[in-house]
């Protein structure tokens, strides 16, 4: 994704306002001088989704005999003065109904004051319930009050917030007028309360874990670096919850898992934020092969949750959550889509680099310590097939070279016991059998600290204390992390991570 200009977004927002701003800063002082501008004693008892469902199906007749008296207050979203009776749009947290305001309800002064609201100004009302000769469920209006005034004029309703940039920038501005933003949201509420909820039924236990680090582990990758003052040491904002939670795990919890923020000081695209949600889970007594089948039910459970079925409509394509999941060996997925590629040719390590090479695959970046012809493949399998994994997908069989919290296969020299899912060519989940030996632990943390000598921002700190905790005897464990945004993209038809963020970072408008 291309850089967001920051030098054009605001200024284009506020062109062409500065009138309109003046003129509603006139009115806000006028209201001043009458007492208090923004008043804090209206408490609604309805909201519009609810009055929606509720009446939906009962015509004006039986409203009438009803008699059903509401309060409601929103923000103005359409306005028609029609001489006498006027007609007002508001749209609260869950929706839109309509106003119907008469001067001989509202009173006249109450009437001519409502002619000079303003489009964006946050109104209330107490009145009856009622359908128009239309049949529009709306509300007349006895009482009607001004409870907070808009001064920067909301964008045209017929073009709505279409610059991008600004979108992200004005997050506020664009919940307010684009109605699939405040959906998209909406749904990733519905998706993280399902994971919970899925995860609180399996019998884990959630649990909070530091934020901050004294030193950064449970992945590779560059880590946010602070101070913390008091102590007087370094710290860092955590890249992942991991090596904390498998602590629990030692200390005697069979069954944890954390929901919350991981900060990574890396690059922005489509599919990286430096700051995201991840939910990661350890469970005792399991190994890979049952993270991989829990992992598949709990995406399942949030599609459904989430839209109501399992054929999901992801950028023009149906992914079908109902099938289970594909299962390939990284070698596999290399030769299901480079057909061309022969085993001689992938058991060859100078081919390997060779053909890398030829890919545009910068070698030193892909391997610049690891030689063996495992890493080379991993390599070649994300130039390769990586993106074409559209199915749900699993890729098992890490090197462990690249995996150095991971449980070594017995029957597989140099192969972890590890897999990540892939979803519409993207990575969604990365799980693997823990290691639980401490000495191997200890020997993989001293290779990650050669790299790091070396060169390697990425690569893992030797982590004396969770060695110590180690010694103390690990269970047989299971552990993986889903990435809730990826997750979130998937399910509500998002391209870029910034979508499903609320506040997504970017460079200072400034």
């Amino acid at each position: 994704m291309a850089d967001i200009n920051p030098n054009t977004a605001l200024i284009s927002i506020d062109s062409d306002n500065n009138a309109i701003i003046a003129e509603r800063r006139d009115k806000l002082r006028v209201l001043r001088e009458q007492g208090i501008a923004y008043p804090n004693d209206f408490f609604p008892k309805n909201r519009a989704a609810d009055l929606r469902s509720h009446f939906s199906n009962i015509d004006q007749s039986v409203l009438e005999k009803r008699s059903v008296n509401v309060s409601i207050a929103g923000r103005m979203m359409l306005k028609r003065i029609m001489g006498k009776a006027s007609f007002a749009t508001i749209q609260d947290g869950t929706g839109q109904i309509q106003f119907f305001i008469t001067i001989a309800n509202v009173g006249s002064d109450t009437y001519d004051a409502f002619k000079k609201w303003d489009l964006g100004d946050i109104i209330s009302t107490c009145g009856i319930l009622f359908r128009t000769n239309k049949g529009e469920l709306s509300v007349r209006c006895i009482e009607l009050r001004l409870l907070s005034k808009n001064i920067r004029p909301l964008p045209d309703k017929f073009h709505g917030l279409s610059d991008q940039e600004i979108k992200y920038r004005q997050r506020c501005v664009d919940l307010i007028v684009t109605p699939e933003t405040r959906k998209t949201f909406q749904v990733r509420t519905r998706i993280i309360t399902s994971v919970r909820q899925f995860m609180t039924n399996a019998s884990f236990m959630e649990v909070e874990t530091p934020m901050l680090h004294p030193i950064p582990g449970g992945a590779t990758a560059k880590p946010f670096i602070t101070h913390h003052n008091a102590l007087n040491m370094q710290m860092f904002l955590r890249i992942a919850p991991e090596l904390y939670l498998k602590r629990l795990i030692i200390g005697g919890f069979d069954r944890v898992f954390e929901l919350g923020r991981n900060f990574r000081n890396e690059g922005v695209s489509p599919k990286h934020n430096p700051e995201f949600t991840m939910m990661e889970f350890y469970a005792a007594y399991t190994d890979y092969c049952w993270l991989m089948d829990f992992t598949e039910q709990l995406i399942r459970k949030a599609a459904l949750d989430a839209q109501g079925t399992l054929e999901i409509s992801y950028q023009g394509h149906i992914l079908n959550f109902s099938q289970p999941f594909h299962r390939l060996t990284i070698t596999d997925a290399i030769k299901k889509y480079t057909p061309q590629y022969t085993d001689a040719c992938l058991s060859n390590k100078d081919w390997l680099r060779a053909e890398l090479c030829k890919l545009g695959a910068d070698i030193h970046d892909v391997a610049p310590y690891n030689t063996d012809v495992s890493t080379l493949l991993l390599a070649l399998f994300e130039e390769t097939a990586e993106a074409q994994l559209w199915e749900p997908t699993y890729i098992v069989n890490y090197p462990v070279e690249v995996s150095p919290l991971a449980r070594a296969s017995d029957g597989a020299p140099g192969i972890a016991e590890r897999f990540e899912l892939f979803i519409a060519g993207r990575e969604v989940a990365n799980g693997f059998s823990e290691l639980n030996d401490p000495d191997d632990q200890a020997m993989r943390f001293r290779k990650q600290a050669e790299q790091k000598n070396a060169g390697d921002e990425k690569a893992m700190y030797y982590d004396e204390d969770y060695i110590r905790a180690l010694e103390y005897g690990m269970p047989p464990t299971g552990g993986c992390g889903i990435g809730i945004d990826r997750l979130v993209m998937l399910l509500t038809d998002s391209r870029s991570i910034r979508d499903v963020i609320l506040f997504p970072h970017l460079r200072r408008g400034d």
